[in-house]
């Protein structure tokens, strides 16, 4: 979106484009959600922190298409200030994920493939599903673009505790596990930093006057 469209005579306009994007962010934030739930439950049951991971990127995710939702047709600077605030949830995921791999290494176990990969195959199903819906969208402010670029990391973190599961039950061992939860957490943090570098361009951008008509 353009930081010039204050103007009132576009805003309909704005409006209009904004329906199908609006309409994807609502179906992205209910499967998001509903695999949330599933996963984190399914983590447990199986011992497994890469699903565990996996769980909380869903969770991350649903508050980022809410918070998209909420500045859908605001300002470019506030546009810029939810991408830095999901960066920012991104980062703290990321964080996060690493200390519990950590926490894993130190506890041992192994966890259970035969949940790890039929729930990983589910969660597959979803993300490439919601990174089909907002692919028409991924270009614009860094707002729509760390949505993309949440949704394409989801289905490779997906492949990637698939991966686990069968390594998990070939090996007999839990280093698959927390080597894919290490990954979801790089993944997070990259895709992180890349947004914030995006942000602030637009923050500058949005903070600068808008050019006076000549009369």
């Amino acid at each position: 979106m353009s930081a010039g469209c204050d103007d009132c005579c576009a805003a309909p306009t704005s409006g209009e484009i904004d329906k199908p994007f609006r309409r994807a962010l609502w179906i992205a934030l209910v499967l998001n959600g509903a695999m949330f739930a599933v996963e984190l439950y399914s983590s447990f049951l199986g011992r497994s922190v890469a699903l565990q991971a996996d769980a909380m990127d869903f969770l991350a995710d649903a508050a980022n298409y809410s918070i998209s939702l909420f500045v859908l047709g605001m300002s470019l600077r506030a546009k810029a200030m939810a991408a830095f605030i999901k960066a920012g949830t991104m980062s703290l995921f990321g964080l996060w994920v690493l200390g519990m791999a950590l926490y894993r290494v130190l506890q041992g176990g192994v966890p259970e493939p035969f949940i790890m990969g039929p729930v990983a195959l589910l969660a597959l199903s979803v993300n490439v599903g919601v990174a089909l819906l907002l692919f028409a969208h991924r270009e614009g402010d860094a707002n729509r673009q760390s949505i993309w670029l949440c949704s394409r990391n989801d289905a490779i973190a997906n492949i990637a505790v698939f991966a686990a599961a069968g390594l998990v039950w070939t090996t007999g061992q839990g280093w698959p596990d927390i080597l894919v939860a290490v990954l979801i957490a790089a993944l997070g943090l990259s895709a992180a930093w890349r947004v914030i570098r995006q942000a602030k361009g637009e923050w500058r951008e949005g903070a600068s006057p808008a050019p006076h008509p000549l009369v």
